[in-house]
């Protein structure tokens, strides 16, 4: 474990030297944003929707009572979107997506020897490669994010005109009774470091591939598994101390 910390934080340190020409490694970001981005809009659109609407169903279901005001589904469904279904479901859907994409395309330059030949060449491979996929998440995750918490509570307001178990008027209500900006700001460290966690751990798997197509697999899966745990650690942990 130690070992493999140990490759993990001097990969990092490696990925993040000063590079020798910003224009080639500011292309490489602006190609991993639309990868990473809009290349994601589409499941998590779908996801998002389907969750809000979910959400606010399951909630409506629970708070049948009659002295329980219909509003307060709305700011239910509103806390668990942002705080939880967003950025964390977000994340593990993305770990598949961009996960597995990042570790098998540097698993397979690995495996091909185009890692060994930029290093000939006297390229800075970990900076030219990991660099620009770990910046890229850092900024699309949370936009994604963004995205999902306003697609989700539109998926709870669509679930209120069709199931009619709620009054669209008394969710709306529902969204603006206690805020609490706190939500956000925790929303918002969580997407940060699930984006960094999704890049950083499937580019080390990626990195240290070592044999043939069949190990380029093994190491994408192992990518997404661990990212997935790690992002189920760091939620816990940004949660219990935010919170």
């Amino acid at each position: 474990m130690f070992h493999s910390l140990g490759r993990y934080l001097l990969l990092l340190r490696l990925s993040f030297k000063k590079p020798e020409k910003f224009s080639v490694y500011w292309s490489e970001v602006m190609r991993e944003m639309v990868s990473q981005g809009v290349g994601s809009l589409g499941i998590i659109g779908i996801i998002s929707v389907f969750i809000g609407a979910v959400a606010t169903v399951q909630v409506a279901f629970q708070l049948s009572s009659p002295l329980v005001p219909q509003s307060i589904a709305g700011s239910i469904s509103r806390d668990s979107t942002i705080l939880e279904f967003s950025p964390t479901i977000s994340a593990l859907v993305l770990a598949g997506r961009i996960g597995s994409s990042i570790a098998s395309q540097i698993g397979t330059m690995r495996v091909t020897e185009q890692i060994d030949a930029l290093e000939i060449m006297g390229v800075n491979a970990p900076g030219f490669l990991i660099s620009p996929k770990i910046l890229s998440g850092l900024s699309m995750v949370p936009l994604l994010t963004v995205v999902s918490v306003a697609l989700g509570l539109s998926g709870g307001y669509l679930a209120c005109i069709v199931s009619r178990d709620i009054a669209p008027t008394d969710y709306v209500v529902g969204l603006r009774d206690s805020f609490n900006p706190i939500i956000v700001g925790v929303c918002a460290v969580k997407s940060i470091s699930f984006g960094f966690i999704i890049t950083s751990v499937c580019s080390y798997f990626g990195f240290y591939t070592s044999g043939g197509a069949l190990e380029v697999g093994q190491s994408a899966t192992k990518g997404v598994v661990f990212s997935c745990i790690w992002i189920l650690f760091a939620d816990l942990l940004i949660t219990s101390v935010m919170l």
